[in-house]
C-alpha cells in the first residue's frame, strides 16, 4: 500500500482534514504494522484537529479494521482489472469512503466528494478519480445488497479463521467473528459497592462483578472517574488478578504489568505489589492510574527476563501475546499480526514465564494468563512448562470463583473465555475479549 502524502490538516472544506487522516491511519497501520492506538495518539497529536474531527478520523479508520474483509471484496468487485497499480493513495482512501458508506452514519455525497478531493491531491491517484466515484457511487447504491450478504468470517484473516477452526471447531469460530462485528461494550472494575455503581451510571453488573455501561460517554466526564472509585478494564481481563487470591500484607509480583490495570487490582486487595514493565511510557501512565485511584505499587523499569528480587507469595504474569483475544476492541490486530508472530512469542512466554517460576516462592501462587485466543500462547505454554517443571502443579479454578460461567473453563481448570461468551441485553452489551489464563502452585 502507498504512502499517503502528508498535508496540512487545516483544510476549509468541512470534513476533509479528518478523512485525510482516517486514510493516512489505515495506510500507516498496515504498511508499518503499528497499532491503530499507538498510530493515532502520534499522528493526531500532529494534526491538529478539532476533536470532532479527529474522533470522526479514528471513527472511520477502526471500522475500516472491522471490516476490512468485506471493504476490500466489494470494491476489488467492482473494479473490473483489481486496484490500479502505482496508484499512490488510491487504496487507503477508498478503504475509508467504503468504511463510511456501508457502516457508519455519514451523507454519501460527503463519503464520495471528500474521498475525490483526496485522490486528486496526488498525482499518482488523481488520474483513477473517475474510475473511484463511479465505484463509490456504485457502494452507496448497492448497501443495503451488500449488507445483507455479509459474512462476519470475511473480516477474519484466513490463518486467524484456520486456526479458530481448528482450535474451536467451525461453529465457535465463526460464533467469535460475529462478535467482532460488534462495536465492544465498556466495562469498569469498581471498588466497592458493584450494584451502587451500576446505578449511578447506568450499568450492568455483571456476574463476574464488573459493571458493563449500556451507554458510550467519555468516561473522563462520569461520576466516580476524578474520585477514583472505578477504573476501564474489560471484564475478562479483570478475572486474572482476581484469581491470585491475594490477601493483605503478600508480596505480590505484577510482571508485565502495563498499563496497569492488574497492578491496581493487585493493590486494591492489600498486596504489596511491585509492577514491573520494560516500557517507560507506559509505566507512567500505570502511576498516573495508581494517583489518580489513590493506592500504591513499587514500579520498577526493567527487563522481567532478567528482573531479580526474593521470591513473592504471588506472581501474575501477563505476558506478552498476539492479542487475537481483543480484536473486538482493537479490529486492526487482525490484519498486523502473522503467525509467525505467534512463534516468537510463544518462545518469548516461555522465557518469561521460567522467570516468573524462579520469582515464586515455595507454596506460593503464579497465574500466568494472556489474551490471545491461540493455543500456542496459552494451553499449549501450559503444558510445555509443566513438563520441564515439576515443582509446579496446576490449581483448577472452579465456576463459582468466576461468577459460575463454567463455559469460561477447561476441562483441567483453566480459564479460556471466548469473544462470544457471557450473553447481555444487546449484542453490543454481550460478550468479552478472548483470555487465557492458568493458576499454578509451586509445591
Amino acid at each position: 500500500m502507498a504512502k499517503v502524502q502528508s498535508h496540512s490538516y487545516s483544510d476549509d472544506a468541512p470534513g476533509l482534514a479528518a478523512r485525510r487522516l482516517a486514510a493516512a491511519l489505515i495506510d500507516e497501520v498496515l504498511r508499518a504494522g503499528t497499532a491503530l492506538d499507538e498510530t493515532f495518539e502520534r499522528m493526531a497529536a500532529t494534526a491538529g484537529l478539532e476533536p470532532a474531527d479527529a474522533g470522526l478520523a479514528r471513527a472511520i479508520a477502526t471500522v475500516a479494521f472491522r471490516r476490512l474483509g468485506t471493504i476490500r471484496r466489494v470494491i476489488d468487485a467492482r473494479l473490473e482489472r483489481g486496484s490500479p497499480r502505482k496508484s499512490g493513495p488510491f487504496e487507503p482512501i477508498m478503504v475509508a469512503a467504503a468504511a463510511q458508506l456501508l457502516f457508519l452514519d455519514v451523507p454519501d455525497h460527503a463519503a464520495v466528494d471528500l474521498a475525490i478531493r483526496q485522490l486528486h491531491e496526488d498525482a499518482r491517484s488523481a488520474r483513477y478519480t473517475s474510475l473511484a466515484n463511479a465505484v463509490l457511487r456504485r457502494l452507496a447504491r448497492e448497501r443495503e445488497a451488500i449488507l445483507a450478504e455479509l459474512d462476519p468470517l470475511t473480516d477474519t484473516p484466513d490463518w486467524l479463521r484456520e486456526s479458530w477452526t481448528q482450535t474451536y471447531g467451525p461453529d465457535v469460530a465463526m460464533a467469535i467473528a460475529a462478535a467482532h462485528a460488534e462495536e465492544p461494550p465498556l466495562d469498569l472494575t469498581v471498588k466497592s459497592d458493584a450494584v451502587g455503581w451500576a446505578g449511578k451510571l447506568d450499568g450492568i453488573v455483571l456476574p463476574t462483578g464488573s459493571v458493563r455501561l449500556r451507554a458510550r460517554e467519555a468516561v473522563t466526564g462520569l461520576p466516580g472517574f476524578t474520585e477514583g472509585e472505578w477504573w476501564v478494564q474489560d471484564a475478562a481481563a479483570a478475572l486474572p488478578a482476581q484469581l491470585l487470591n491475594v490477601r493483605p500484607g503478600e508480596r505480590v509480583a505484577d510482571l508485565c504489568a502495563a498499563p496497569g490495570g492488574k497492578t491496581v487490582q493487585l493493590a486494591q486487595a492489600g498486596g504489596q505489589v511491585v509492577a514491573v514493565d520494560r516500557s517507560g511510557p507506559r509505566l507512567r501512565r500505570l502511576k498516573a492510574n495508581l494517583e489518580r485511584l489513590g493506592l500504591s505499587a513499587e514500579i520498577v523499569t526493567a527487563d522481567v527476563t532478567t528482573f531479580e528480587a526474593e521470591p513473592f507469595d504471588a506472581v501474575l504474569l501477563d505476558a506478552p501475546c498476539s492479542a487475537t483475544g481483543t480484536i473486538r476492541r482493537h479490529p486492526d490486530v487482525a490484519w498486523t499480526k502473522r503467525p509467525e508472530d505467534v512463534d516468537k512469542l510463544a518462545a518469548l512466554q516461555a522465557r518469561l514465564l521460567d522467570q516468573a517460576a524462579r520469582l515464586t516462592k515455595p507454596g506460593g501462587r503464579l497465574i500466568y494468563c494472556t489474551c490471545s485466543l491461540e493455543r500456542a500462547e496459552g494451553e499449549a505454554q501450559i503444558e510445555a512448562f509443566l513438563a520441564r517443571n515439576d515443582g509446579f502443579a496446576r490449581d483448577p479454578i472452579k465456576p463459582e470463583e468466576i461468577g459460575g460461567r463454567a463455559e469460561a473453563l477447561t476441562a483441567e481448570g483453566e480459564l479460556r473465555t471466548l469473544p462470544h461468551q457471557l450473553a447481555g441485553e444487546t449484542p453490543r452489551l454481550s460478550g468479552w475479549a478472548g483470555f487465557y489464563a492458568c493458576r499454578l502452585i509451586r509445591s
